[in-house]
């Protein structure tokens, strides 16, 4: 019982420490999507070629509104596959704003930017130039399609911003609880062991984790890496395949199931040979 208290203790001060961090940066957030989302969708609509390198900036920006737009905009024809798989790749949910907040780690918050913005750069590219007419299937109308946005907007600032953090926050609380457990009994070492860690299958499971459409996904993995439970290769991987509930909005509202499960496949291909190539070189 003893040890079971003092890990509750420790998880709740670890995750107390993030609330207001997590709010603050979530008001932040609302405020540059809510402001911001007509810009943005101008610019992907308008700028050609260059909207691969514009998806992967505007996508690295940790919240779902973005990838949440793109799979609109694809289903209405007006970004190119590249565009959507450079924005789902360098989509990086919550993870972004957990290194932020853990002061070991903070530093480290560049270098996994760098390699999802290249990650989704070259990869958008390449699917414009060699699988495009292989991935998408004609579309209707030039229009994006609206069945599906990240909140409505009379909800205004402050409700999503809190509802973001309180989510966030119960995962937190539950992941670190049980990562702890683990830790204590096991030791980071046998539990990086029963992680797959140091081999090259680690960067593959990670990039299943990240599949899942949801942001518990990027916790989880973000925590993982924290602990050092897995590498940055594993890591990178799953957040390359963490598009939060892009994926699912994608599914929901572009009817060709055999082209969602293309790009879901080219998004894979993709996060699974860079984590690869980064565990290898790293």
């Amino acid at each position: 019982m003893g040890m079971i208290k003092e890990i509750l203790i420790d998880t709740s001060m670890d995750s107390l420490k993030m609330l207001p961090y997590l709010f603050a940066a979530f008001v932040l957030l609302e405020i540059l999507e809510q402001y911001s989302g007509a810009f943005t969708q101008r610019v992907l609509s308008k700028v050609g070629k260059a909207g691969v390198a514009a998806g992967a900036l505007f996508g690295c920006i940790p919240q779902c509104g973005f990838s949440v737009m793109a799979a609109n905009l694809y289903a209405g024809g007006i970004i190119s596959a590249g565009t959507l798989v450079s924005v789902f790749i360098a989509t990086s949910d919550e993870a972004l704003l957990i290194l932020i907040g853990n002061p070991n780690a903070a530093g480290e918050v560049g270098a996994l930017l760098t390699a999802k913005i290249v990650i989704a750069v070259a990869a958008g590219y390449l699917v414009d130039l060699f699988l495009a007419e292989k991935i998408t299937m004609p579309k209707k109308g030039g229009t994006p399609y609206r069945g599906w946005d990240c909140h409505k907007e009379e909800e205004g600032i402050l409700r999503p911003a809190w509802d973001h953090t309180a989510r966030i926050f119960v995962y937190l609380f539950l992941f670190n609880g049980v990562l702890n457990l683990c830790v204590t009994i096991f030791g980071i070492e046998q539990l990086s062991a029963v992680l797959l860690g140091d081999t090259m299958i680690q960067p593959v499971a990670a990039a299943v984790i990240g599949l899942i459409p949801n942001c518990a996904a990027s916790v989880i993995l973000t925590q993982l890496y924290l602990e050092g439970a897995v590498s940055f290769a594993s890591v990178t991987a799953g957040l390359c395949t963490g598009a939060g509930i892009g994926l699912a909005v994608l599914c929901k509202v572009n009817r060709n199931k055999r082209e969602n499960l293309k790009i879901i496949a080219v998004l894979f291909g993709t996060a699974v040979a860079a984590g690869m190539l980064l565990e290898l070189f790293m």
